[in-house]
C-alpha cells in the first residue's frame, strides 16, 4: 500500500514538472514567433544607402529608432501584449551594423500548478534578427 501511494505521488510530481516545462517551452516558442514577425517588420523600414561601384546595387540602411518604432507598432497592431504577461521590448533591440534588425522581447510565463511555487512566473527572453536584401 505504501509503495502504491509513493508511486502515485511520484507520478503526479513527474506529470506536474512535465506540464510546467511544456508550458514554458510553448510560451517561449509563441514569443519567438512574435519576435520573428516583428524583426521582419522592422527590417522593412530600411532606407537606401549609396550604390557601391563594384557591386552596382544599393544597400539597405536601418537605424535604431526606426527599428524600435517598427517593433512597437507591430506589437500594438497585433495586440501581442494581451497574449503575453509583462511583454516588453528589451533595450538591446535595434541595429548594430545598420543592416540587420535585432529584436529582443521579454515576457513572463505562469505555468499551471507550479505557479504556487513561483508566483512571479518564469521570465523568458527571445532574440530574432532579420535583414532586407535588394535583388535584381
Amino acid at each position: 500500500m505504501v509503495l502504491i501511494i509513493g508511486y502515485v505521488v511520484l507520478s503526479l510530481l513527474v506529470v506536474t514538472v512535465v506540464m510546467a516545462v511544456s508550458s514554458v517551452y510553448i510560451g517561449d516558442k509563441r514569443l519567438l514567433a512574435v519576435a520573428d514577425s516583428a524583426a521582419v517588420a522592422a527590417a522593412d523600414t530600411f532606407s537606401l544607402g549609396q550604390v557601391k561601384m563594384t557591386e552596382g546595387a544599393p544597400v539597405t540602411i536601418l537605424n535604431d529608432q526606426a527599428v524600435n518604432n517598427a517593433v512597437a507598432s507591430y506589437l500594438n497592431r497585433t495586440a501581442a501584449a494581451e497574449r503575453f504577461n509583462d511583454l516588453a521590448v528589451d533595450p538591446a533591440t535595434g541595429t548594430a551594423d545598420s543592416r540587420t534588425a535585432h529584436v529582443v522581447l521579454t515576457a513572463v510565463v505562469h505555468p499551471p500548478i507550479v505557479n504556487v511555487l513561483v508566483p512571479d512566473g518564469i521570465p523568458i527572453a527571445v532574440v530574432s534578427d532579420a535583414r532586407s536584401e535588394l535583388q535584381r
